[in-house]
Order: C-alpha cells, then sequence, then structure tokens
C-alpha cells in the first residue's frame, strides 16, 4: 500500500519502510509523527483519491534526523557591465521513515 501525502509545500509518494526528507518540520528526533495530509491510497491497481483529502487516512512516521541539503550555487553575471555576484544556499530538512499508512 502507498500513499501521496504533502507536507511542507510538496507532494511525496511513500510506502512503509521508505526513508524521505521533507521540510523542516518542529519534532524530536526519534518522535512519532502523524501526516493526515493524504492526497489518495493505492493498493496494487486500486487507487483511491482524496478531494482533496482521502477522509480518514493518515501516515505515521518516525522522525529520523534533522541536517541541511547540499549547497546550491547561485550565480549571476552581467556580460560587459562589470556585474558578478555569487550567493550560496542550504535547505533544511528532517529525515522521516514511514512506519505504517493507515487508510
Amino acid at each position: 500500500m502507498y500513499a501521496v501525502i504533502k507536507t511542507g509545500g510538496k507532494q511525496y509518494k511513500v510506502a512503509a519502510g521508505e526513508k524521505i526528507k521533507v521540510e523542516l518540520l518542529d519534532a524530536e528526533v526519534g518522535a512519532e509523527v502523524t501526516l493526515d495530509q493524504v492526497l489518495a491510497l493505492g493498493s496494487g491497481d486500486g487507487l483511491k483519491v482524496g478531494a482533496p483529502l482521502v477522509a480518514g487516512a493518515t501516515v505515521s512516521a518516525k522522525v529520523v534526523s534533522h541536517g541541511k541539503h547540499d549547497k546550491v550555487r547561485i550565480f549571476k553575471l552581467r556580460r560587459r557591465k562589470h556585474y558578478k555576484k555569487s550567493q550560496g544556499h542550504r535547505q533544511n530538512y528532517t529525515e522521516l521513515e514511514i512506519s505504517a499508512v493507515n487508510g
């Protein structure tokens, strides 16, 4: 069984036992988190799509760690204008291990 969930403004397809990196959540390492914004549930060849959410469906996950992604380099250049700008950005994330898909 798998589910499509929404967290942090992004959508993820998850199944039990998977590890995913999502936008930073306010939870301690080792805590159990319940994600209740389930957009779709699938099992085998059947699919249940919500409008917009599937009623009563939840996904249980355990917080594995917090961290930062790799640096993204931003470089802007205007040729022949003596303009150069360099920036970098590292986004925070929370790593989750999906323990169960309930629905």
